[in-house]
């Protein structure tokens, strides 16, 4: 059911309120995402955290809607890119030549290329591409950033020293810092239980106000605790020296430093990054497009993101994403438009301009708190459900996988996702076959209806040719049980026929592997047969001309290529039947009423009185019979030539029936139940026609009972055996 929200739009005023409540949840994350990477330089550099996700929220959040344009998107720092950076500090700062100033600009110059990757993602159309990379993968990633920011959180809540690692300083209890450990634990009691008090505060406003609360509490029994030079409890002085002008400019002298050797050390971390800011981003979008009932251009948000990250890099914010909680707090607020992101990054803004020094006194233990709760909230608690079930337990080892290996290093583990979203998309590929159906010809029948002499050929010599439908992509994980299915009948088979048009690929193997199909058939005089080459869809490789390319098809020689199955089928049955003595009679003289296959079993009387009440139709090739919709209770028997059965349907298009051929009959519905035609007919080629009306053939019943009773009972008969093909092949059609 679709909320109030959904249905309203806030207007400039519904903008403006998101945009503030956005604010209030953005900027605390912001503010505790920067001390988290700036923190793993030095706990001196905290205050330079804080400005720097104060300042990355503001640049996101202004600069990211203006481009993009997709309504509702709230975007801010976020815990992906806050692992990776502070991952990246981690690790270079345990190179003992690594200065504090050289560790910053590499983390700049990080975000600078994430972005720029971004830009590229965007404009080569890469947004719907991502959105395929599997959940398992995934979830399994920020299921390992979330262990990652709670085991660097774990030591600010407990108040260790630096150089004490968590496992000594989780066994050493003399070492905590027990008032930040109380407001770390008032904050995150208030934050998880916020949503049961009030819906209209976020929860983490509210958690960092009881946190900053406690530790003014606190200050009553310690007032050392309000002192702000040399607290570690607290932030501490944001450094806001200089103008955004000096900063831009800083940054852009910055760039003219950067040695070939810092791109290669920071390469893959940026590329990582890029890649899960706009997963983060996009996943966003999807869970908006459904509260909003649109569909957002995800294109057009990468190339907004990979702008607002390069903006937050020029004056030194921190990167970040379309942020999932203060874009669904924008959107039930009122926040519809684009203009509700604009209004986010204003506010953050203005409540740094106005609140910009009391956010020194924000302890650490609080915005430890903040980010637990984040963690938690991250974590895919859900994985461990799949251990129930053995169908789901191989999904479970891969997102353990990718978690486990996320703990030695996030770009360790991109790799491996990446591997395994490879082994995935094999691994499903593999588990189903190609092969939908199998049929043989005394099974799967052409549109062409063959007479009783034909269909008794047919029925013997159909086991000689087949055809065997295939889907999905032909590759060397699939073509090779594909040609083992087939190989028993490559032993038997005069002709096979490879229906492509559910196949979505094809490579080199696959290609390897048919040509060697192509050979056995050869090596017995039989042939091998394509239909339906997905050569004119636009986002499927042109099958066509890569075979050609192999040499495998061409027009002198090679694979014989059928535009659809039916001309294929009716080729094979045309083969079948002249290897038989039996050949098609539709281009020599006209049939007499003795010779059309209905009335062969009458005598020479019945056939004589029969031709009074019919008369002879000529009809040039192409020319209409009957139509659809349109009145006559005729049945025609075809003295020669060839007519289509053609169905139409919306656009101009008609689905092609059947083919009736000399000999045959056709329009006995409408000469049986006297209603209107239900399809075209089409004359093929020259055509001669018996035509036998309703009127006339009840006039010659009532003179004549007995040959109107044997003329519908071989009528019956006819039917009878077009109704068990058309069962036949719905069979087919719905075997799975």
């Amino acid at each position: 059911m679709m909320t109030d929200a959904a249905r309203t739009d806030g207007g400039l005023a519904g903008d403006f309120w998101g945009g503030l409540a956005s604010m209030l949840v953005a900027l605390p994350s912001a503010i505790a995402f920067g001390v988290l990477v700036y923190s793993a330089i030095g706990p001196e550099y905290a205050g330079a955290g804080a400005l720097s996700g104060i300042l990355g929220a503001a640049a996101l959040g202004m600069v990211a809607p203006l481009v993009g344009r997709n309504g509702g998107f709230i975007t801010a720092p976020c815990a992906p890119a806050a692992a990776v950076l502070a991952a990246m500090a981690i690790e270079l700062s345990g190179h003992g030549d690594m200065s504090a100033e050289r560790l910053l600009s590499l983390l700049a110059l990080t975000a600078l290329l994430s972005a720029l990757f971004q830009l590229v993602l965007g404009i080569v159309r890469a947004g719907r591409l991502i959105k395929f990379i599997p959940y398992q993968v995934v979830t399994g990633y920020l299921s390992g950033v979330a262990l990652i920011i709670a085991v660097g959180q774990l030591p600010k809540l407990l108040g260790l020293p630096k150089e004490m690692s968590l496992a000594h300083g989780v066994l050493a209890p003399e070492a905590w810092n027990w008032t930040g450990i109380g407001v770390g634990l008032v904050t995150i009691a208030v934050m998880v239980g916020a949503s049961r008090i009030t819906q209209k505060v976020p929860g983490a406003i509210l958690g960092l106000a009881a946190g900053i609360a406690a530790y003014f509490a606190a200050s009553l029994l310690d007032p050392g605790l309000l002192q702000l030079a040399h607290n570690a409890l607290v932030i501490g002085p944001i450094d806001t020296s200089g103008s955004i002008v000096d900063a831009v400019t800083q940054r852009a002298v910055s760039l003219i430093g950067i040695r070939p050797e810092d791109v290669g050390m920071v390469l893959a971390s940026a590329l990582t990054l890029a890649v899960l800011l706009s997963i983060d981003t996009l996943k966003t979008g999807v869970v908006l497009d459904a509260m909003m009932h649109s569909r957002h251009n995800s294109n057009r948000e990468l190339l907004a993101q990979g702008s607002a990250n390069f903006a937050a890099f020029m004056i030194g914010g921190l990167p970040g994403a379309g942020t999932m909680g203060a874009t669904l707090v924008n959107f039930s607020s009122g926040g519809r438009s684009y203009w509700s992101g604009v209004a986010e990054g204003v506010l953050v803004v203005a409540a740094y301009v106005l609140l910009g020094r009391l956010i020194a006194w924000v302890p650490i233990g609080a915005l430890a708190g903040i980010l637990l709760v984040v963690a938690f909230r991250m974590f895919d608690r859900g994985m461990f459900l799949l251990l129930m079930h053995p169908a789901t337990r191989v999904d479970f080892i891969v997102i353990a996988t990718v978690v486990v290996v996320a703990q030695f290093g996030l770009i360790a583990a991109s790799a491996v996702g990446i591997a395994i979203a490879i082994l995935l998309f094999i691994r499903d590929q593999i588990r189903g076959t190609v092969l939908i159906a199998k049929h043989d010809l005394r099974s799967a029948h052409s549109k062409r209806r063959r007479l009783e002499d034909e269909r008794d050929v047919l029925n013997v010599a159909g086991e000689r040719a087949a055809v065997a439908q295939l889907q999905g992509n032909l590759f060397f994980g699939t073509t090779d049980h594909l040609f083992s299915q087939l190989e028993p009948d490559l032993a038997r088979l005069r002709y096979l026929l490879l229906d492509l048009r559910r196949v979505q690929s094809m490579d080199y193997t696959a290609a390897h592997l048919v040509e060697q199909m192509r050979h056995r058939l050869q090596e017995r005089g039989g042939e091998l047969l394509f239909s339906g080459m997905p050569s004119s869809l636009p986002t499927t490789p042109d099958f066509e001309r890569y075979l050609e390319d192999l040499g495998m098809v061409s027009s002198s020689g090679g694979i014989r290529v059928f535009d659809t199955r039916d001309s294929a089928i009716e080729w094979m049955e045309d083969r079948l039947l002249e290897a038989a003595g039996v050949t098609p009679q539709e281009d020599g003289l006209a049939l007499n009423l003795g010779e059309i296959d209905l009335l062969s079993e009458l005598d020479a009387a019945s056939l004589a009185e029969l031709s009074k009440m019919a008369h002879e139709l000529s009809v040039p090739a192409g020319g209409r019979i009957c139509s659809r919709g349109e009145e006559g209770n005729e049945m025609f028997l075809l003295r020669r030539g060839r007519v289509h059965v053609l169905l139409p349907l919306e656009g101009n298009r008609r689905h092609h029936l059947a083919t009736f051929c000399q000999g045959d009959f056709f329009g006995e519905m409408a000469f049986l139940d006297r209603e209107r035609r239900s399809a075209d007919i089409e004359a093929a080629t020259p055509t001669e026609l018996y035509v036998l009306s309703r009127e006339n053939f009840d006039a010659m019943v009532k003179a004549n009972p007995a040959l109107g009773g044997r003329l519908f009972e071989q009528l019956a008969l006819a039917v009878a055996l077009r109704l068990r093909t058309a069962d036949s092949e719905l069979r087919m059609l719905e075997e799975r």
